[in-house]
C-alpha cells in the first residue's frame, strides 16, 4: 500500500505512523509488516513521490478477507484518511 500524505510536516507525518502502527498491531492475521518511507535512490524507474509504503504478508487469502473486514482496519481508515491525498494498492501471491 502506498499513501501519499496531503501535507508532509512532521505533525502530520507523527499522527499517520501512530494510526498506522497502532492498527497493524491489533491485526494478528498480518504476518509480516514493513512501513517505510521512500528509498534515497535516484533511476528513471523509481517512483518516490509517495510518503509512506505499507508492506504486509499473511499466510492465505482467508487471513487477507479477515483482516480487510477487522475493525482496527476500518477505523484506521476512518481515523487517518483525512491525512492522504492518494492510496495505491497492489496485491500479490507468493509463487
Amino acid at each position: 500500500v502506498y499513501f501519499w500524505l496531503i501535507n508532509d510536516t512532521p505533525e502530520v507525518k507523527e499522527q499517520f505512523l501512530k494510526e498506522l502502527k497502532n492498527f497493524v498491531v491489533q491485526v494478528e492475521e498480518i504476518k509480516k509488516v514493513h512501513i517505510g518511507p521512500p528509498a534515497d535512490t535516484d533511476r528513471d524507474v523509481i517512483d518516490n513521490t509517495y510518503s509512506y509504503s505499507l508492506v504486509i504478508t499473511f499466510d492465505s487469502k482467508k487471513e487477507h478477507d479477515i483482516y480487510q473486514d477487522h475493525v482496527a482496519h476500518k477505523e484506521f481508515i476512518e481515523n487517518a484518511s483525512s491525512l492522504w491525498e492518494k492510496v495505491l494498492v497492489y496485491d500479490s501471491v507468493k509463487l
